[in-house]
């Protein structure tokens, strides 16, 4: 068990409504918030790259593909147009938020940016990111709107923007995702894979993926005597998103309930109720936290990954890392050091390799 003692709070992630409002205000899918440095755009919707699969999930859960906010980031001391032309061996980062799919946003003000600008500190080859301010769950007692697969939906039209109208190469681009958003990045990387071949304008997939304490099982599979959900409950800070009945678990799985969680691969790729494959995955990095409650899940995931595409850095397409005595999503932690700083420095590492 790990020797970090902070508690978890037995409370549970909720919308930015009510009563709560000022306590968790940011930006979200409806608006462009402007400001100081922020470069934004509508980002289109793109109901034609969806098969008949996602649509029979978008009805069932009332959702449909909309116009979405999307943020550019520059590395520091730069200027440089939104969908400016790629210079000689530069990348683009393609970064997905955490926050449960219930908080947070990809503003370029928000808390959690830390994470792409520090990537790009880090990294030579980026200059700049982009970010989708994807559609947050919301679910009772609230109005509920927004369950999976809106995320998704709004992801995939980020890519296809990347790709299809800035005209950069899938070769050039990585998607990095902090937990909720590293379970995005899966499954928008699956998708691709999928209908890259079998349906018009779908963009081939990334070159990697950067996959931050991704939360990869929404269903109760790894809630087992002497896993980490229970060693490290007293270490981390988002025990309280393990199980069926928590809030942001709720919302996000809408009408696809418990079924959905155990057996929807886009949902819970690390589902022991299934066995899904990750055969033609791009190189992927996978961070994990000692100390955090995901570590068991986030261990089925990559022992998945390296089954299918091999570990390291030569033949393989795996790397782990397991932060020591780290919680969740250390990345994201501006404080949580030298964790953090180590993690870059291993990404850094890693990119140089890709």
């Amino acid at each position: 068990m790990s020797s970090i003692t902070h508690r978890q709070q037995d409370t549970d992630i909720l919308p930015p409504s009510g009563r709560i409002g000022s306590l968790l205000s940011f930006p979200t899918h409806e608006a462009i918030k402007e400001g100081p440095g922020v470069k934004a755009l509508w980002i289109n919707p793109t109901p034609d790259l969806m098969d008949k699969q996602l649509q029979r999930w978008a009805t069932m859960s009332g959702v449909h593909p909309i116009r979405i906010p999307g943020y550019w980031m520059d590395k520091e001391g730069l200027d440089i147009p939104i969908g400016a032309p790629l210079q000689p061996g530069e990348k683009i980062l393609y970064r997905l938020h955490g926050g449960a799919f219930t908080i947070c946003s990809s503003h370029p003000h928000d808390y959690t940016s830390v994470v792409p600008r520090d990537f790009l500190k880090n990294c030579p080859s980026f200059r700049r990111a982009f970010s989708v301010e994807y559609r947050l769950s919301v679910g009772p007692p609230y109005s509920a709107r927004n369950p999976f697969p809106a995320a998704l939906l709004d992801t995939l039209a980020g890519y296809s923007y990347l790709v299809n109208e800035c005209h950069y190469r899938p070769s050039d681009i990585v998607i990095m995702g902090e937990s909720a958003g590293g379970n995005l990045a899966l499954g928008l990387t699956r998708y691709l894979l999928q209908h890259e071949h079998t349906l018009n304008d779908v963009p081939a997939p990334p070159a990697g993926l950067i996959l931050s304490s991704p939360w990869v099982d929404f269903s109760t599979s790894h809630v087992t005597p002497g896993s980490s959900v229970f060693l490290n409950a007293e270490s981390d800070f988002v025990g309280h998103l393990i199980g069926l009945e928590n809030y942001s678990t709720f919302a996000f799985l809408g009408p696809h309930g418990k079924d959905g969680a155990e057996t929807n691969m886009y949902i819970s790729p690390a589902s022991l109720h299934i066995e899904p494959t990750f055969s033609g995955f791009p190189r992927t990095f996978l961070i994990a936290g000692e100390a955090e409650v995901f570590l068991d899940q986030i261990k089925t995931l990559r022992n998945r990954m390296v089954r299918d595409m091999g570990e390291g850095s030569d033949s393989g397409q795996v790397t782990y890392y397991e932060a020591p005595d780290s919680i969740h999503s250390p990345l994201s932690l501006e404080w949580y050091e030298p964790e953090r700083s180590n993690a870059y420095q291993h990404i850094a590492e890693w990119m140089d390799m890709l």
